[in-house]
């Protein structure tokens, strides 16, 4: 296998192994921010991951056991097993679709393990390493299918008893086994071929980049599940492509057949979830069974589902209810969800008010008292029942802002009729954008900004890397709003109070406080006042309370705190802060403006003001909670994992498995000749991996905040990324011939020049820029991106012609490279949540800058490894 030497087909099928892989990264994300918890999305990337590096490391460490007549035994064994399994499989699901996982792990390792039996032929008596490169990809598609079905069955359990580990433990074991086959086929592809590593390396990233942009606008018009199978089809055949390579007609035919029958189902299940009757559909939702929804659209960054009886009149349903209101008369109302961690209604309106007026008595609408006869911005226009209720209070004009095309085109197409068609008054207009974009460019002033309950409890793709929270919580975003008000004009935001701590509504105030000083206000207390609906009970959560907060652009008038008193008293809410009196001293000492930081310093959790740089407004526990958590010490009355608790066991258990992925294989080489002088390759493949990620994950939440929108900044940060470092890769092939121009130690030092000049120029560029139109922001992050990516992809081919003197150990490279690449995806989380987002970036120059010393000291030693 050394002196193979790959043909077309093999690029062809390695860059659709790889298009497949990323897209069923994606596409687990997406799933796991319906059916899970959120926080649980990094679960999703982590394990992934790790399949594909144990894959690697399987290459490395597994010996030859089968030969001849003795393989063909388990192939047939194999076979049988794998058919008779297959049906059951699908015969149990179809039956019985909420099988327990226990019956379910043992069903899928019985299929795995048939899979293993029915593929090891290929694998063990054979050197071609086509028809190797064949079997890993055939068993990714076909472990594709069995594992979503089986996934799809298991009832997730949210608590940290016996029962909720092991049915996280069995998520995790059922979504990591395709990786593992995928692992498989790109670590053979990129260690057998050592002549043309940098052009199959391109390759790879090329076809990752594809997945990325692919899977973004193919969920504009499929759903996720449908996605999955057509994503293991993409791998089917890349298998065919593969068994091309070698003079074997049943292995093709095995292909075709398998890859046919893939695409077959999901071109039924597609047909069938037009109808709402899908082979597939999603059966738990945050572990409780799913809704049948009247209306679902999936898109790159969340799932939109509309559920409940649109002939079914009820009390009406609002977060903020004042208990002075009496019911005068029931609405019609239907629930939509996002990702089930976000909900909104849309209300049944035919231009009469008459059996909206519970929205005059509603807390999130407290601003129009104080600003009648307005132009309002609403942002999150949801289900229309904050442009409603600006009609209802007569104001002038209503913008309503929501980035999410999938909630739009449900209350103004889908369900128009029903809700009134408001994209046709006059007085309202929708924007279909991110707000603090829009609101960055958008032509002259308005009275209102109202925000009421906006969050992202529904993860995006980028979210995955990073848990990205909303960019309008930010210092940078207030001071961008106050700017964007008439003089007699104030900002609203709505969130959750807890009444036991209001951490929450601490910060609100902590925010307003610093934009308000930034913008040169002298004494913010004047401009802030903060009233809050009593608590009432939420199921599961227990009583909830509504806070919100009104900032205005000049002082609030002594008729308006006159105004303020007298509607608090008619509504029964309570004031929290105003100029005149504070609930407690925490609240007045957060609105003076001065000495915040040592404010912030006594007060539990993570309380500071969120900056661009650490836009973390929805994560309430810093670095120090995290280890806490680990310790055994959680909220009282958590009956679930906490993020920090989730990410704390991620953090852990990723650095756990990097470990044991860099000692195993010591273990089994023990002392062999290929291990000798090796340590400056492994320091080298374990620096690009972190610095690769940590550049990357970086860069996604900054540019998040720039693009203004999750999918421009996935696809932008990780099509252009990708794309640039597979042509890096492909132009390192001329720095390996004898008397290059430009040889590998000057290609590494380019790649530092690029780094801290893209460091420190970046921040610049994005501030010369941030209120230019969408098309070109993205272009000028392309363009920025286009040349770090470029350099970054020569690394690994790099490495990879170094160690080439030692075929043996490169798969254990390549697993090294993935693991620690895993690792810097959930360090670089915790980086930019103590640091920010510019620590986690400059840490991954400092990587590249070990990789580069490393790489040297391979130079220097005059061999990379030892035969």
């Amino acid at each position: 296998m050394e002196k193979a030497t790959a043909g077309g087909r093999t690029y062809a099928g390695l860059f659709l192994v790889t298009l497949a892989t990323l897209m069923q990264e994606i596409l687990l994300t997406r799933i796991f921010s319906v059916t899970m918890w959120y926080h649980f999305v990094f679960l999703a990337v982590s394990v992934a991951m790790f399949g594909l590096t144990i894959g690697g490391l399987l290459v490395y460490l597994a010996p030859r056991h089968f030969a001849g007549s003795r393989a063909q035994k388990y192939r047939a064994a194999g076979t049988q097993i794998l058919a008779v399994l297959t049906i059951l499989v699908f015969a149990l699901y179809l039956r019985y679709r909420l099988l327990y996982a226990a019956f379910s792990v043992a069903l899928f390792g019985l299929v795995v393990v048939s899979v293993a039996l029915y593929l090891a032929p290929q694998f063990l008596i054979d050197d071609r390493v086509e028809r190797h490169l064949s079997a890993a990809a055939l068993g990714f598609a076909a472990t594709t299918v069995v594992s979503f079905l089986v996934y799809l069955a298991i009832p997730p359990v949210f608590d940290l008893t016996v029962k909720g580990i092991l049915s996280l433990l069995t998520i995790l074991e059922v979504i990591s086994v395709p990786f593992i086959f995928s692992g498989i086929a790109v670590c053979l592809a990129l260690t057998k071929f050592p002549q043309q590593v940098s052009r199959l390396y391109a390759a790879d990233l090329s076809g990752a980049a594809a997945g990325c942009i692919l899977i973004v606008y193919a969920l504009s018009f499929i759903d996720a599940p449908t996605a999955v199978i057509l994503s293991a089809a993409v791998a089917g055949l890349g298998a065919l492509l593969f068994s091309f390579g070698v003079q074997d007609s049943w292995l093709r035919a095995r292909s075709l057949v398998c890859t046919v029958l893939i695409a077959a189902l999901g071109a039924a299940n597609l047909l069938l979830a037009k109808e709402h009757r899908p082979i597939l559909g999603l059966a738990w939702m945050r572990g409780q069974a799913a809704e049948s929804p009247i209306y679902e659209k999936w898109n790159s960054f969340s799932r939109v589902i509309v559920i409940g009886d649109p002939d079914v009149s009820r009390i009406p349903m609002t977060w903020g209810l004042s208990p002075a209101y009496r019911i005068h008369g029931l609405v019609r109302q239907l629930s939509v969800l996002i990702d089930a961690g976000a909900a909104t209604t849309m209300t049944q309106y035919g231009s009469d008010f008459r059996n909206l007026d519970y929205l005059r008595y509603d807390i999130t609408n407290f601003a129009h008292y104080f600003r009648p006869d307005s132009q309002v911005v609403v942002i999150g226009a949801g289900g229309g029942r904050d442009v409603l209720s600006a009609l209802a209070f007569g104001q002038k004009s209503v913008t309503a802002i929501e980035m999410n095309k999938g909630i739009l085109d449900a209350l103004n197409q889908t369900f128009g009729d029903y809700t009134g068609h408001l994209d046709k008054d006059a007085r309202v207009r929708f924007i279909n954008d991110e707000a603090r974009s829009y609101l960055a460019r958008m032509p002259g002033h308005v009275d209102i900004i109202q925000a009421s309950l906006v969050d992202t409890w529904a993860a995006t793709n980028a979210g995955a890397f990073a848990l990205a929270e909303n960019s309008i919580y930010t210092t940078e975003a207030w001071c961008l709003f106050l700017e964007r008000l008439t003089p007699r004009g104030l900002m609203t935001f709505t969130r959750w109070h807890n009444i036991h701590y209001p951490a929450e509504t601490y910060r609100l105030v902590l925010l307003a406080s610093t934009a308000l000083a930034q913008v040169g206000t002298a004494n913010p207390r004047d401009h802030i006042i903060v009233v809050e609906c009593p608590a009432r009970p939420m199921p599961p959560h227990g009583p909830v309370g509504v806070a919100t907060i009104l900032v205005a652009k000049e002082p609030f008038s002594a008729g308006d705190l006159d105004l303020l008193q007298t509607l608090t008293e008619q509504m029964r809410f309570r004031i929290l802060l105003s100029p005149r009196q504070a609930a407690d001293a925490t609240f007045a000492r957060l609105a003076s403006g001065r000495n915040l930081e040592e404010v912030v310093r006594t007060l539990p959790g993570r309380t500071e003001a969120p900056t661009d740089d650490s836009p973390f407004f929805l994560c309430n526990f810093g670095v120090r909670d995290v280890f806490r958590s680990l310790l055994g010490q959680r909220m009282p009355g958590a009956n679930r994992p906490t993020p920090e608790e989730t990410f704390g066991a991620v953090f852990v258990g990723v650095a756990l498995l990097t470990v044991l992925c860099m000692v195993v294989p010591l273990f089994f080489t023990g002392l062999k000749p290929s291990v000798t002088g090796a340590a400056p390759l492994f320091l080298f493949f374990a620096a690009i991996g972190l610095g690769f990620m940590l550049v990357e994950v970086s860069q996604l939440q900054r540019l998040m905040i720039f693009l203004g929108h999750p999918t421009y900044s996935l696809s932008t940060v990780l099509f252009t990324l990708l794309l640039s470092s597979g042509l890096g890769s492909y132009s390192v092939g001329s720095s390996l011939r004898p008397h290059s121009k430009l040889p590998p130690p000057a290609r590494l030092l380019g790649l530092l020049v690029a780094l801290a000049l893209f460091g420190l120029l970046t921040p610049r560029v994005i501030t010369a820029t941030a209120s230019s139109g969408t098309p070109t922001r993205i272009a000028v992050a392309a363009v920025i991106l286009f040349p770090l990516g470029f350099f970054m992809g020569m690394a690994f081919p790099l490495g990879m012609a170094a160690a080439a003197r030692s075929q043996a150990l490169t798969p254990w490279l390549w697993g090294l490279n993935g693991a620690t690449s895993v690792l810097a995806s959930v360090l670089a989380f915790m980086i930019v949540l103590g640091s920010g987002v510019s620590a986690a970036f400059w840490t991954g120059f400092a990587c590249y800058v070990a990789a580069f010393a490393s790489y040297l000291w391979t130079v220097r030693q005059g061999s990379a490894l030892s035969a």
